[in-house]
């Protein structure tokens, strides 16, 4: 899509929020109540340390095997039914989860609500991939990440507060759920962009037949390309193998502030609300900065959000490894929480935005989901990776682990993501 067409940033906000925004902001803050308090919940059940990061994990797992047939659905249906038909299989997760006698079935909860997340998150991104323009899309994907990070700032502090009012951090289950009931009736009631879109697309067709030169129209009419996931992957082996691996890293890193975090104050005695509060606070500082993302990317370029991201992200979690035993461990638990919020908010919408740069015109959700994966991939292997450290190790250790990770992939967005954001979408240097 060129640089003049389709909505900018502000109209994108206009058109879009009630069904793109507003539900992303009311999902995730569902999902940001429930994660700081998984691994408190799981180790009710009488899960070990290294356990509890698996259950975890499984959020993210369940999100990764999600994507292939989340693409194929959200591609079938559309993005409105696809979106109801997952907010109904996870309210089933979240039940799941409420009765689980045990670990195992947590687990097998958890999984079913990350492969629903998956649905959610394809959906919207497919549809602002072909309907933002080059020049405006950091700050409108950005947006949506600004609509996750809002949640992740409000769930934790309403998960401390309900845990505080209860007693009980299964509460945020039942506040899942309702987040859960909500966005089902935002996406099955409120006005669906896509028939939004398509009408704007029927006035242009109408005001360009109003000046008709004449002229013959030649030509075979555009369709979406249905291709294979592993020949997607084959054929755009170039870009998933460098970008996709460096925006893997990002991923990984990100998951790894979800396992690391909540086990960290697990492990050094905080319990679950002050645990949830210093998450939240680390939220609030990531949802400062997401439109800042935006603007850096749309006007200096991708690189100089994710490499700084990257760096602060791999420099906190190496930093923290060596402060478990401290007397001030609390004390630096905070700090370095707080900058991985300032990390994580630097790059507020890079992964969509990077994706949609590099999209092809044709398959655009095959494509996405393929790149989904291997994202998610990174995103799904960094808590199997804490809790096989854990559990071998220490969590020192592994989160020092993930900081290296972090580091590392600074040094592949540097290397193959260009300079400057008038790059042409997909070039890598």
């Amino acid at each position: 899509m060129g640089d003049d067409e389709g909505p900018g940033a502000r109209e994108a906000i206009r058109r879009y929020w009630p069904m793109i925004y507003a539900p992303t902001a009311l999902y995730s803050m569902g999902v940001g109540s429930l994660v700081p308090v998984l691994p408190t919940i799981a180790g009710d059940l009488g899960a070990t340390l290294a356990t509890a990061a698996l259950v975890a994990a499984a959020l993210v797992v369940g999100q990764l095997v999600g994507n292939i047939p989340a693409g194929a659905l959200v591609a079938h249906v559309g993005e409105r039914r696809a979106m109801i038909a997952a907010a109904l299989v996870e309210l089933g997760g979240i039940a799941t989860m409420l009765l689980a006698p045990g670990v195992p079935v947590l687990a097998a909860g958890a999984l079913v609500v990350g492969g629903c997340a998956s649905v959610f998150a394809l959906a919207r991104h497919a549809f602002m991939t072909a309907r933002v323009p080059f020049a405006s899309r950091a700050r409108a994907l950005a947006l949506v990440g600004g609509s996750f990070r809002l949640g992740t700032f409000t769930g934790p502090l309403i998960a401390a507060a309900l845990i505080w009012a209860t007693g009980s951090e299964r509460s945020t289950l039942w506040f899942f759920a309702a987040c859960t009931v909500g966005v089902a009736f935002l996406v099955a009631l409120g006005p669906d962009p896509e028939e939004k879109a398509r009408a704007a697309e029927r006035r242009a067709a109408r005001d360009a037949d109003a000046e008709d030169t004449g002229e013959p129209v030649t030509g075979s009419i555009p369709a979406d390309e249905r291709t294979g996931l592993f020949r997607t992957i084959w054929r755009h082996r170039r870009v998933l193998s460098r970008l996709g691996l460096a925006a893997a890293s990002l991923a990984a890193v990100r998951a790894g502030r979800q396992a690391v975090l909540p086990l960290w104050g697990l492990s050094i005695g905080l319990d679950s609300a002050n645990t949830a509060l210093i998450v939240g606070v680390a939220g609030a500082v990531e949802f400062s900065l997401f439109y800042a993302s935006g603007q850096v990317m749309d006007r200096f370029g991708r690189i100089w959000a994710t490499v700084p991201s990257q760096v602060l992200m791999g420099s906190a979690f190496f930093s923290l490894a060596f402060t478990h035993e401290l007397g001030t461990s609390a004390m630096w638990f905070g700090v370095f929480a707080v900058v991985v919020g300032v990390g994580n908010g630097l790059s507020s919408g890079a992964l969509l935005t990077l994706g949609a740069d590099v999209a092809p015109r044709e398959n655009t959700a095959g494509f996405l989901g393929a790149r989904r994966t291997l994202t998610d991939g990174g995103a799904a292997l960094t808590p199997l990776i804490v809790s096989a450290l854990t559990a071998a190790a220490s969590l020192p250790v592994a989160t020092g682990a993930v900081g290296l990770i972090g580091l590392a992939g600074a040094v592949g967005f540097w290397r193959w993501v260009p300079r400057h954001g008038s790059r042409p979408p997909g070039a890598l240097r």
